[in-house]
């Protein structure tokens, strides 16, 4: 025995090395980024959220929605319960791309295509103009590695007079209906996925302001938008392994933003289901969102390249589901608030990480190992999406570039990682929403927020304070009961505004800043 402990340094010195160059020599994995607007983690029948045993507990609406896809992706990997975005699209589609939180890169609400939505006291030097061509970001940094870069679906980086409007001043080889506008004017092919013109009379003239870009050989036919986009995918992702170049499909659902037009292919799942008819036609929108992961799914599968492509699905902020009051107990009950509210229905989302085909023996895999059919309680967030994609694609960012995001491989095998803190900091100065003019700060089981100007929907305090481990639905606010607790975060909240440059709302009437102050 000690003989053979003697040999085992010679041993490894031998061999490490090779396995060393085996693991880093494994081919780059392809990725698609499956991303669905305003999607919240209560949208669908696959149950993110878990009882006192851990286990998944299925809720009402896990009975009203349907998609077997996010199913079956699932059961390949692991899902998370706690993965917040920001409460409204641009700024959680920013964060995927650069990792960084919205308080810092200052896109803090969503991107008016035409005109500076920072509201009446929303501050004057936030980030209405987004992306812009130069800003590191996540295709850039792959296609430089030599990644074939596909946008196909919803935008909305920057307004329409911009050149980052368009994703292809980002990074993007490829980009197919990405523009400034954040929702179809139609999802429908034969009104040309266009708003139609208001007013009566044949032969009016469609709007054309929120007209989905580059998809004018479908105007006229009877298809849906989703299909469309997923068509579109599919003939892309086909393209990219013809010519033997790992590929990084973005695809950006319109589903499930309003309009809320129905889905002719499912709304008879729906008509006795005694909800609204718009409730039914959003849940034709989520069902139709779910076919298309499905056909995705199959086409990997067909190509040969499943085992080494990397599936990430999830939603850009809460639910914007038409089932009741936006900071009750409602679209995303059990959880309380819609998107654009300060509660956790308007940022939690669902996350799903998965290999597209497991193989434990494929190397690309080994390198980043992802467990299967698993619940992953640990807080994350979209601003991890970038470190995680580039970790995997063994591409680095440039030194200077700042990301508050963090790598997400010992959560994806379902494991904790206690070297991560549970911090959530959501910055929305702007108004008008569901909520106006907040912060808020997650730590741990604690959540704060603050409202600059109090008004009835904050019960006139700056101040709420709740504790998601004892109360996960947010219905006893303690900032009155617990001072030294609301101190100890406010503290947090204010020290993350300042260490990311957060840019507060003003004084009415004037440009003086208003920032957040201690109790």
């Amino acid at each position: 025995m000690q003989r053979l402990l003697l040999l085992l340094p010679l041993f490894l010195a031998l061999f490490t090395p090779s396995l060393c160059r085996a693991a880093a020599s494994a081919p780059r994995p392809n990725i698609v980024l499956m991303l669905v607007d305003d999607m919240g983690v209560m949208d669908t029948s696959l149950p993110f959220l878990t009882g006192p045993d851990g286990r998944p507990e299925r809720h009402p609406l896990n009975q009203f929605y349907r998609t077997p896809n996010m199913e079956r992706l699932a059961a390949r990997g692991v899902r998370f319960n706690q993965f917040c975005a920001m409460s409204v699209c641009s700024p959680t589609r920013i964060s995927i791309l650069t990792g960084q939180n919205a308080a810092r890169h200052r896109t803090t609400n969503w991107i008016n295509p035409d005109n500076d939505n920072a509201g009446p006291q929303g501050p004057p030097a936030w980030n209405w103009q987004g992306l812009k061509p130069g800003n590191v970001t996540l295709p850039g940094l792959l296609r430089s590695a030599g990644y074939r870069t596909i946008h196909v679906g919803k935008g909305h980086f920057a307004p329409r007079a911009f050149e980052a409007a368009s994703p292809a001043a980002l990074g993007f080889d490829i980009n197919v209906a990405g523009g400034s506008i954040g929702a179809p004017g139609s999802y429908y092919g034969a009104q040309n996925f266009d708003r139609p013109a208001k007013g009566k009379g044949k032969g009016r003239a469609s709007r054309g302001s929120h007209a989905v870009p580059g998809l004018e050989k479908y105007h006229g036919q009877d298809i849906f938008l989703t299909e469309a986009l997923t068509l579109e995918a599919k003939a892309h992702v086909s393209e990219a392994v013809k010519s033997e170049k790992p590929f990084f499909l973005y695809f950006a659902q319109y589903a499930v933003h309003a309009p809320f037009d129905s889905d002719p292919r499912f709304a008879a799942h729906y008509k006795d289901s005694g909800k609204s008819p718009q409730a039914q036609a959003f849940a034709t929108l989520v069902e139709g969102m779910d076919k298309s992961l499905g056909d995705l799914l199959d086409h990997l599968d067909t190509l040969g390249v499943a085992d080494n492509t990397l599936v990430l699905f999830l939603g850009d902020n809460g639910s914007d589901a038409p089932l009741g009051h936006e900071h009750e107990v409602a679209c995303a009950a059990p959880l309380r608030g819609k998107k654009g509210s300060h509660y956790e229905g308007g940022m939690r989302v669902p996350f799903i990480a998965a290999w597209a085909k497991p193989d434990a023996s494929s190397p690309v895999q080994q390198r980043l190992p992802i467990a299967q059919n698993a619940i992953q309680p640990q807080q994350a967030a979209v601003y991890d999406i970038q470190p995680t994609l580039l970790g995997v694609a063994q591409v680095a960012a440039p030194a200077a570039h700042v990301m508050d995001g963090r790598r997400l491989d010992t959560l994806l095998t379902a494991r904790p990682d206690p070297a991560r803190d549970e911090k959530f900091l959501m910055h929305y100065p702007h108004a008008p929403h569901r909520t106006n003019y907040f912060t808020s700060f997650r730590d741990g089981p604690w959540k704060v927020v603050y409202h600059y100007f109090p008004t009835e929907v904050s019960g006139g305090s700056h101040y709420q304070l709740f504790n998601l481990k004892q109360d996960p639905y947010e219905q006893k606010d303690l900032a009155s009961t617990h001072p030294e607790e609301l101190k100890r975060m406010m503290q947090g909240l204010i020290a993350g505004l300042e260490a990311q440059g957060a840019v507060y709302p003003v004084a009415k009437g004037t440009q003086t800043p208003v920032k957040p102050r201690l109790p």
